[in-house]
């Protein structure tokens, strides 16, 4: 990825929240994410399993975070993702650019975008490109 100091906007390194919505208990997906982001030069949190949407806007929020990844395996991607950005703007904190990624079906990827999703990434999607959308979409100041 060539990228050899940290993705900064400004001074500080760009913050990236990784969580997982809802009773899904496989995370290797988002922790692989969480390590390639942060192999790439951002700040990287992971928020851990079984978060609900209240839980991660409450943690982006605190943590001062440029975007929040969310995956999904369970199904429930229609349900939560959308949530999340709707209470991110309820708390005027729209700024926060939302993305997603995990077993997510094609045909559910422009609901997703149209709740206010900025990219899905699917099964197969590289890691650099993942990195390189967030560098070029996000860590822009």
């Amino acid at each position: 990825m060539g990228q050899t100091g940290p993705v900064t906007s400004g001074s500080v390194p760009t913050r990236i929240l990784i969580a997982k919505p809802g009773l899904d208990g496989h995370d290797r997906g988002a922790k692989v994410i969480a390590r390639a982001l942060r192999d790439a030069g951002f700040e990287v949190i992971y928020s851990g399993l079984h978060q609900t949407p209240e839980q991660i806007v409450a943690t982006a929020i605190d943590e001062d975070v440029a975007a929040v990844g969310l995956s999904s395996l369970s199904g429930a991607h229609l349900t939560l993702f959308p949530r999340v950005v709707e209470l991110l703007r309820q708390k005027d904190a729209a700024d926060i650019i939302v993305f997603g990624g995990g077993v997510i079906p094609e045909a559910d990827v422009g609901t997703l975008k149209e709740a206010g999703l900025a990219a899905i990434f699917g099964p197969g999607t590289s890691l650099g490109e993942i990195a390189e959308w967030v560098r070029v979409n996000v860590a822009t100041p």
